[in-house]
């Protein structure tokens, strides 16, 4: 299957959790000012929409939207959700919190030239990281298991980093320690991204 991401950008979430999965994929990154591949092909002949991640799975089905490859790649993976009987509700919640809560008003700030405007969503933003600080349930967000919140987490941590948002102590001990593990450290690699100390 083929792996469209840009550097940096929400897709690093899904490019994590394929290496966790141990599943097989051929990376392509994209340009999202040009919108083209690397080999200058334009990207929205794979994505109509035009941003990242995208998954074109090897029956031609094509898989767009952070949430759904998230979803779909931690249970295509093995123990990548949490268990019991609302493991997946309650990883889909959180996954849909990151999307909505964190992302959206993170592409806000990343582009407004509005003093106010640029308060009000630091202010957001730190108060829902707040929020995720009191969900912690073990080393990781739903317990000793790495999972895709995880993954996801983590790129919300990096765009912190960059924003100049400080991380309560709990989440930046959960930065630390998805960091470390050898899935992200490919990864960033791989991106040609610094480790969390460097992203700021």
């Amino acid at each position: 299957m083929d792996f469209y991401y840009a550097p940096t950008a929400c897709s690093q979430a899904a490019h994590i959790l394929l290496h966790e999965a141990g599943l097989s994929f051929r990376p392509h990154a994209v340009d999202l000012f040009q919108h083209t591949l690397k080999d200058g092909s334009a990207y929205e002949r794979i994505n109509p929409n035009g941003y990242v991640p995208a998954l074109l799975l090897e029956d031609g089905m094509l898989l767009t939207e952070n949430v759904a490859l998230l979803d779909w790649i931690a249970h295509a993976g093995d123990g990548l959700v949490p268990d019991g009987p609302l493991g997946r509700t309650r990883h889909l919640q959180m996954l849909a919190f990151l999307s909505t809560e964190l992302q959206k008003p993170f592409v806000r700030l990343f582009f407004t030239q509005n003093d106010e405007e640029k308060a009000w969503l630091t202010e957001t933003l730190g108060r829902r990281f707040g929020w995720i600080a009191t969900r912690i349930e073990g080393d990781y967000l739903f317990g000793a298991r790495f999972s895709a919140s995880d993954a996801f987490f983590y790129v919300m941590a990096r765009w912190a980093a960059m924003c100049g948002i400080a991380l309560p102590g709990p989440l930046r001990t959960l930065a630390d320690r998805i960091e470390a593990r050898p899935a992200v450290r490919t990864v960033l690699e791989k991106e040609g991204v610094a480790p969390l100390d460097g992203a700021a």
